[in-house]
């Protein structure tokens, strides 16, 4: 008897099981960029990337938070080290670059056109990406062209800057995280209905 109500359990169980949702994947992020993502001249935790995955984490989403950046980096660099980057497993990608560009007199015609591959290569790949302009650097043309969505940073003024009046502190990073959460959330249900 006693084998009988243990079939019946399991079945139960299984039957029970079946209407259960499965349990989603976490969904990975990797913020590729130069030193404004690297987080130059701060605690590595207070990098946005740090600050990002705190935030969604207390909201309850399962992410992970890559920090895939390298200062002094240009888009010829990022095109030369996509893929080591952006791993397979990856869902979003959180792109910025170009100042280095600008600052190496690189022309902007092929700042465009490396930003523009890096974004049609990751989009292929079918991964979300937000493109990121920095400082007087607008790149809305390029995301709008190539169909993602655009988050323009400008170091506000205050204290928000690093000691080098170039690079955001914790604070500053504080502030640019909480401009981008609500579109990364809005790219997180995009990539778990996938």
């Amino acid at each position: 008897m006693p084998s009988i109500i243990r079939i019946g359990f399991v079945i139960i169980f299984l039957a029970v099981a079946e209407r259960l949702p499965a349990s989603a994947a976490t969904i990975h992020i990797v913020a590729f960029g130069d030193s404004a993502t690297a987080g130059w001249l701060v605690n590595p935790k207070d990098a946005y990337p740090a600050q990002l995955w705190k935030i969604l984490r207390a909201k309850g989403y399962d992410v992970s938070v890559a920090n895939a950046g390298i200062s002094g980096d240009t888009t010829k660099g990022a095109l030369a080290r996509l893929d080591e980057a952006i791993g397979p497993n990856t869902d979003i990608a959180l792109v910025e670059f170009g100042t280095n560009d600008l600052r190496l007199r690189v022309p902007v015609a092929t700042m465009h056109k490396n930003l523009t591959e890096i974004v049609r290569t990751l989009r292929k790949r079918k991964i979300e990406v937000l493109l990121i302009g920095l400082g007087s650097l607008d790149l809305s043309a390029i995301a709008k062209a190539s169909g993602v969505p655009y988050a323009q940073w400008k170091l506000p003024p205050g204290n928000n800057r690093a000691s080098d009046g170039q690079h955001f502190n914790a604070e500053g990073y504080a502030r640019v995280t909480a401009q981008i959460l609500p579109q990364v959330i809005s790219m997180i249900a995009r990539a778990e209905a996938k």
